[in-house]
């Protein structure tokens, strides 16, 4: 694929498992649309986690999110193409889709320290710069700092004001509707997503 005058350089690539996407999501997306050219997004099936909504199901609710953040045409968009359980599949396919584009890949403060453990780490950091989202309860440690480097991988942490202390297990948990997009709640809602909260799925006492 050639490049034109028009293609982004800086690229940031934004997968989350997004069962379901929420404020802290929103507020994220929002913030890396103002530092990159561009910013890529996908749904993606966590091999460490059990999700409770489709691959499908999470797409269509982060094509809602999108869709509802007021940002430039074009800076920000859902690439189901770059959907894979790991992150060097992923990283693979957006190079091959922007060939010459700086790419940098976005995490959590809480993977920091698995970043060294997954799948061919050392290849990942080859093909993309990390970049880092604190976030609440999640200290960053200079060991984990560093073992980044030992492989060599090059990370920053994004300076960021504070997102929502918000996860999608505390939706889960609690089938909190102010930690959702409107347009997020209403799909659940149509789909019947998430028909119980994990909470309710607790052993209740037996007298």
């Amino acid at each position: 694929m050639s490049e034109t005058a028009s293609t982004p350089t800086r690229i940031a690539l934004f997968g989350t498992s997004a069962d379901p996407p929420h404020w802290g999501h929103y507020e994220i997306l929002q913030w890396l649309s103002h530092h990159y050219d561009h910013v890529a997004v996908w749904a993606s099936d966590n091999p460490y986690k059990a999700h409770q909504s489709t691959l499908h199901d999470r797409a269509a609710m982060l094509q809602l999110m999108i869709q509802a953040i007021p940002v430039a045409a074009g800076t920000l968009a859902l690439h189901t193409e770059l959907s894979h359980s790991r992150s060097l599949v992923s990283a693979q396919r957006a190079r091959a889709h922007w060939p010459t584009a700086a790419l940098t890949l976005v995490v959590g403060s809480d993977l920091v320290p698995q970043l060294p453990r997954w799948y061919q780490a050392a290849e990942l950091f080859q093909l993309v710069q990390i970049l880092i989202i604190p976030r609440p309860r999640y200290d960053l440690s200079d060991d984990d700092l560093q073992a980044i480097r030992r492989h060599g991988g090059q990370s920053a942490i994004a300076d960021i004001p504070e997102t929502f202390d918000i996860s999608s297990s505390h939706y889960r948990r609690t089938d909190d509707p102010d930690a959702l997009p409107a347009a997020v709640k209403t799909y659940i809602d149509q789909h019947h997503l998430y028909p119980c909260t994990e909470s309710s799925k607790e052993k209740q006492p037996i007298f």
